[in-house]
């Protein structure tokens, strides 16, 4: 079987291996940056199933990130679950035209139960 991918976006480095081990003990591929700014580049390369977006993340920030993809043809399909601790998380979710959001600091449970949901066959 084919390991569902999962590219993360998010520029703090715990965060980041928080969820990488979490996600790679679930059987998941994960591919990780810390700058938005290539997102078309780096989806293009590692082709993610899903994407989970910080909105404080280096160059261009997560909405501006999000949209790039969703208005990008060959890439606007793929989910992406927005993360931030910010408390208008919900406007700047639909701002980034983002699928769904969770808020920081997230409950590990809730954040693999929105990824499976997207990634269900």
């Amino acid at each position: 079987m084919n390991k569902k991918r999962i590219l993360i976006f998010d520029d703090d480095a715990v965060i980041l291996e928080v969820i990488t081990i979490i996600f790679e003990e679930g059987g998941y591929e994960v591919e990780i940056s810390e700058t938005s700014h290539d997102i078309i580049e780096k989806v293009a390369q590692f082709n993610p199933d899903i994407i989970l977006m910080d909105n404080w993340i280096p160059n261009i920030g997560g909405v501006e990130a999000t949209k790039l993809l969703k208005n990008h043809e060959d890439y606007k399909h793929i989910p992406v679950i927005y993360i931030t601790a910010n408390n208008d998380i919900n406007t700047l979710a639909k701002s980034a035209k983002a699928d769904d959001y969770i808020a920081k600091p997230f409950d590990l449970d809730a954040l693999e139960e929105k990824v499976a949901k997207f990634l269900k066959d």
